[in-house]
């Protein structure tokens, strides 16, 4: 029996250390991506930069094997009821005719209580993602950390330069941190927001 038992520990201190080192050391992830903010709606060919996106997302599971959902504007073309899909592990969802993708995101952040990382540069996220203890990240931020650890991977080249960049400098930096940009605090000194969206882009 003892036998037994010390072959099971190290069998499953065994299972540990693979997934610690397979995965870099990393826990998995819940992430929900504002679609048409990372990809803009300026294209000749949504579908093909929308493709684009989820391939990118797919080859990017497959590294760190996060768990992600990305959420597309389906309100002026989209069908009557929402539409989701699995694609290579990553659930895409086309919000229903007459709502936006972002009253979807709020919607499920809401209802499914834990810490999202919300990928977006939409104030009104940024905002509601806060309000229920997630972590918003700037869009631009996590597509050039998604893009260096896909690099070299088919299909994922040429995506970043091609998408349409919300820069988070300046005012539109706000949106993660209003007091910061009011001026209030140290100016030397993260806050607890700048350092939740730091440990945030350090899980990816």
């Amino acid at each position: 029996m003892k036998r037994e038992s010390r072959v099971t520990i190290f069998s499953f201190h065994f299972l540990l250390f693979t997934f610690h080192e397979f995965f870099g050391g990393h826990a998995i992830s819940s992430i929900i991506i504002d679609g048409y903010n990372i990809i803009g709606v300026v294209h000749c060919n949504m579908e093909k930069a929308r493709e684009q996106l989820i391939d990118l997302m797919i080859q990017y599971k497959v590294i760190n094997a996060h768990d992600i959902t990305i959420v597309f504007d389906g309100y002026k073309a989209g069908q009557g009821n929402e539409s989701r899909a699995v694609r290579g592990g990553v659930v895409v969802i086309y919000s229903k005719l007459a709502e936006k993708a972002d009253e979807v995101i709020k919607r499920m952040i809401t209802k499914d209580r834990k810490e999202w990382i919300v990928v977006s540069s939409d104030r009104d996220i940024a905002n509601h993602a806060w309000a229920v203890n997630s972590i918003p990240v700037p869009s631009d931020a996590f597509i050039r950390i998604v893009s260096r650890k896909s690099a070299g991977m088919e299909g994922c080249g040429g995506f970043e330069a091609d998408m349409h960049r919300e820069t988070t400098e300046g005012k539109d930096s706000c949106q993660y941190d209003e007091d910061a940009c009011a001026g209030k605090g140290n100016p030397y000194k993260l806050s607890k927001r700048e350092k939740s969206v730091r440990r945030a882009l350090s899980k990816l």
